[in-house]
């Protein structure tokens, strides 16, 4: 079998694949590395079978939809996964067929209800049911205590000792760990009675994952992150570097128009020099009346480099053909020492 783990800060995804017919699979992927899994299966020589979520994360974006749209995979997750994108939904005891690897499903409901693990020759995948001296919290929503010990100690603990765990997460470094040692040396596993074991997932006190609302959002419905979004933008826009800049801007070129997209109260304090303002939320409304001519060139910057974008490439599908994006923003002008001025009217 062809295994190869995927780390990215505590994240783990995996790409397992059959060495005689070249078929693959690739278990929770995540959206920041899509171009490096790609890269990955071309490296080693494999076709993608399937795109698989062990559950809905909640602390980092799936790139499953992703790259089911890029490279035409069906996308498999539990049938009880709210997902509307899901090709594939797979229940206990199924089997999926990769060449000439079995993987089989076991429900583990209990971090969320459509936790699954996968189970392939040597080894059990379990996503964030069993982590290496640990386990998934319970406390995000669908989560439940009392499912995770069933989930634990009823199915996924009697399977063979000697399979090698593969965890989703895991942020000490380390790869994997066996069912056996997690039984005899996993802190939580000691407390192997139902009403101890919930007692304790109910008293953890744990930071909540720092996208949470946006990764349950995306993960659950298939819509795009912000991430996504100026991305996306970059890709249909050009950009202008600070230094450029400053020389268009001194040159007084007349054909330039440098338009400031940040809120006015930011734009009354300081902006470029010859700026103009047209908030953000207001430039699909205002831009016939500030901006008549189409030919202009835009010279767009926010306070970080990041609405401006999303501003250029809105300006650009408005027909505004020459318009770009400060690549920057305000507070890196500044820092850079470039000049600027007050506003004398908002």
């Amino acid at each position: 079998m062809i295994f190869e783990q995927v780390r990215s800060g505590g994240c783990l995804s995996y790409v397992l694949g059959c060495p005689d017919t070249r078929a693959a699979v690739l278990i929770d992927p995540e959206l920041g590395l899509a171009d490096r899994y790609v890269a990955l299966l071309a490296e080693k020589g494999l076709r993608l079978r399937y795109l698989l979520d062990t559950h809905t994360h909640a602390d980092h974006f799936s790139a499953t939809r992703e790259l089911g749209r890029q490279l035409s995979t069906p996308i498999a997750m539990s049938r009880r996964s709210p997902a509307p994108f899901i090709d594939l939904k797979v229940e206990d005891g199924d089997t999926l067929i990769i060449g000439k690897l079995r993987l089989r499903v076991h429900e583990t409901p209990g971090h969320t209800e459509d936790s699954i693990c996968l189970e392939v020759e040597d080894r059990v995948l379990t996503g964030d049911t069993l982590l290496i001296s640990g386990t998934g919290r319970t406390d995000l929503p669908t989560g439940d205590p009392e499912a995770l010990h069933a989930s634990l100690f009823d199915k996924l603990l009697k399977l063979d000792g000697a399979l090698s765990v593969y965890p989703a997460h895991d942020y000490k470094g380390r790869s994997h760990s066996s069912l056996a040692a997690e039984i005899a040396e996993n802190p939580r596993l000691q407390r192997a009675e139902r009403s101890a074991f919930v007692a304790l997932m109910q008293s953890l006190d744990i930071a909540m994952p720092q996208h949470l609302t946006e990764a349950l959002r995306t993960n659950r419905s298939g819509g795009k992150t912000v991430q996504q979004l100026i991305a996306e933008a970059s890709r249909a826009i050009t950009f202008v570097s600070m230094q450029d800049a400053r020389s268009q801007i001194e040159g007084r070129s007349p054909s330039l128009i440098v338009l400031d997209v940040r809120e006015r109260d930011a734009f009354a304090k300081s902006h470029l020099p010859g700026a103009r303002n047209v908030p953000r939320g207001e430039l699909e409304l205002r831009a016939n009346s500030e901006l008549p001519d189409p030919t202009a060139r835009i010279l767009v910057y926010c306070q970080f480099g990041k609405i401006s974008t999303l501003a250029a490439q809105t300006l650009r599908v408005l027909g505004y053909t020459r318009a770009v994006a400060l690549d920057g923003g305000f507070t890196a002008w500044t820092e850079q020492g470039y000049p600027v001025e007050p506003a004398l009217s908002v």
